[in-house]
């Protein structure tokens, strides 16, 4: 290839790349992150009605998702010791764009999952959504931050907006109640049928020593419970309302004078 036309070629290809690189650069940071600028529907969602509201309980706040933060110049305080917080306002809900992608608290979005963003609660915390056009409510546990918009006070996973029928309106009046437990021992009301697990430490005729037992459990801060079943007296800790929560205790238990403790299974009645 005579010299002339190798330079040629070598200029064009060096522009392609420059304009290549120029429009990279000038897409915005969630365009590059997310692989869409405009969030939306998915293209063929799978039925949802099975889907049921996740059992609210104890979870320790996240480190990475607790830190107070800065979006588009305004500054956004955590509110990590929030007792109380029921609050009347609009409703938003997030999808595609941000399914599979990590949220703030460090977790991967799923919007077939029952869940929820916001700007200040402590996260992970469970809310109650009750959509006032129509008196439909779920739970779901905030993992994320958002919405930033000035007038919408919570952006809920596909999945929870399509339980509140609330899909094509796109937005909704609704009314948010946080559900706050205090330690790893305390537990919402379940609900029938819900799963509940408990660790089995000991089964005697002798409740005198059980209660012992008991007593001692408590005073370290742990639930127990005591029940009779054919003339035997079985002393378990719980209920526990996942089953990671179970196991670690029971490892706990083992390590100390409950070597054969087990988890056992049951339904809330």
């Amino acid at each position: 290839m005579p010299n002339k036309l190798k330079r040629l070629v070598t200029v064009y290809l060096s522009s392609v790349a420059l304009a290549a690189l120029l429009s990279a650069c000038s897409s915005s940071p969630s365009e590059q992150r997310y692989g869409m600028s405009n969030d939306k529907a998915p293209d063929s969602a799978p039925e949802l009605d099975h889907i049921e509201n996740p059992i609210p309980r104890f979870e320790p706040y996240s480190r990475q998702g607790n830190r107070d933060y800065t979006v588009r110049g305004k500054n956004y305080q955590v509110w990590r010791d929030i007792e109380q917080h029921e609050v009347e306002g609009e409703a938003s809900w997030y999808g595609k764009k941000f399914h599979g992608h990590l949220t703030s608290n460090g977790e991967i979005y799923d919007m077939y999952s029952m869940s929820a963003a916001h700007k200040n609660l402590p996260l992970p915390s469970y809310v109650e959504v009750t959509n006032l056009s129509n008196n439909k409510t779920v739970i779901v546990r905030v993992n994320d931050r958002g919405p930033f918009h000035q007038k919408r006070i919570i952006d809920l996973s596909y999945a929870a907006a399509y339980k509140l029928d609330m899909l094509k309106s796109g937005t909704a009046k609704v009314k948010v109640k946080l559900l706050r437990f205090d330690n790893e021992n305390s537990a919402a009301e379940p609900q029938p049928g819900a799963q509940q697990y408990y660790v089995q430490l000991l089964a005697s005729k002798n409740q005198q020593v059980l209660e012992q037992h008991q007593q001692q459990l408590k005073a370290e801060g742990l639930s127990t419970q005591l029940v009779t079943e054919n003339g035997w007296q079985k002393l378990r800790l719980g209920p526990y309302y996942d089953v990671l929560s179970a196991e670690k205790y029971l490892a706990n238990m083992r390590k100390g004078p409950y070597k054969d403790a087990y988890i056992i299974n049951l339904k809330a009645n």
